[in-house]
């Protein structure tokens, strides 16, 4: 049965069978007002100690900051995001309705495409450049969420919406699947929840495989790039465990050290720039700085997920850990600046 506002066949008529009642985005927009109450209620509860939340001031405001500019340059490059699927869909192979089905179709689809949205923006540097400044805080609560990049549509990675609207779903269904994704992410962002029911951790995104996702530590590197569904990292090879006895490090390897909302959003377009300038490289070089691993040196000394979990290894006196999904170093974007 399609998915419509009353209105049935009319509602069909003026949307067209493959789009979805604008009903649906309004529910959504109202969902992520009631989601944003839950910060102020977080840090609330949190200096009155009644749950486990870290919140820092400063920290807090610089991802206000860094929203603001993140929803400004959303309005001004969706466009790419838009255009592109629009493109595709006017070529499309099949005319998929909107339907209960379709839609959880085209929420799986577009949850595996996140994962290698995901997983992309964590391997090359020129996507992390984009993607590192959510992995920028050293806090992790509710309010990180707001800590988004400010060119995100500008990286090139929007493409992999084509395919979807290639196959036949509308350009709106893509959309509406891609903004619950994003509302269901909204509260795995915080240390109150410590662990799920066995078969939700098995199945879904949780606080717990989320806090190791944003943590430093060489064994919690790349991995858990899920959005949703965690059978992706456990069918690629990229999923890692909480433990325990290693408490997550927030941040990047090399931390910022500046709540200045430009400078975490722009940080390590700075320091590629810095290091494509330098005299002494090959075009080589300069196409490693630009799209190889975060940490990748020329010199070979390297800072990679692979070279932290090795020097890791050595220090402990333990064999070298085979790396998560065989992803190079996510949040070691700053350590090469």
């Amino acid at each position: 049965m399609p998915m419509h506002a009353p209105g049935g066949c009319n509602a069909c008529k003026r949307y067209g069978p493959g789009m979805p009642d604008p009903i649906y985005f309004r529910a959504a927009a109202i969902a992520q007002v009631l989601l944003l109450l839950l910060i102020p209620l977080e840090l609330l509860l949190a200096s009155g100690a009644r749950l486990r939340a870290e919140y820092d001031t400063h920290d807090t405001l610089a991802n206000v900051g860094v929203s603001v500019g993140s929803v400004f340059f959303w309005g001004i490059l969706s466009w790419l995001f838009f255009g592109g699927v629009t493109l595709a869909y006017t070529h499309r192979l099949f005319d998929i309705p909107f339907t209960w089905w379709s839609f959880l179709l085209v929420f799986a689809l577009d949850d595996c495409r996140y994962y290698w949205w995901h997983r992309i923006g964590h391997r090359s540097r020129w996507f992390w450049a984009s993607h590192g400044v959510h992995h920028s805080s050293q806090h992790f609560n509710l309010s990180t969420n707001l800590r988004q990049s400010w060119t995100s549509e500008f990286s090139g990675l929007v493409l992999l919406n084509v395919p979807l609207a290639w196959i036949g779903f509308h350009p709106a269904a893509i959309a509406l699947a891609f903004s619950v994704n994003l509302l269901y992410q909204f509260w795995i962002h915080t240390e109150t929840i410590d662990k799920m029911p066995r078969w939700f951790e098995w199945l879904l995104n949780t606080p717990s495989h989320h806090r190791v996702h944003h943590g430093s530590n060489p064994r919690y590197l790349d991995s858990n790039y899920a959005g949703v569904f965690m059978i992706w990292d456990r069918l690629f090879g990229s999923f890692v465990p909480e433990q325990a006895d290693e408490p997550v490090r927030y941040g990047l390897v090399k931390n910022l050290g500046t709540f200045n909302p430009v400078r975490i959003a722009l940080h390590e377009y700075v320091a590629m720039a810095r290091d494509l300038l330098r005299s002494d490289l090959t075009w080589k070089h300069r196409l490693g700085y630009f799209f190889g691993p975060p940490g990748w040196r020329h010199d070979g000394r390297h800072a990679t997920t692979e070279a932290l979990r090795a020097d890791e290894a050595h220090r402990r006196g333990v064999p070298v850990a085979a790396d998560a999904g065989g992803a190079t170093s996510d949040r070691l974007a700053a350590a090469s600046s």
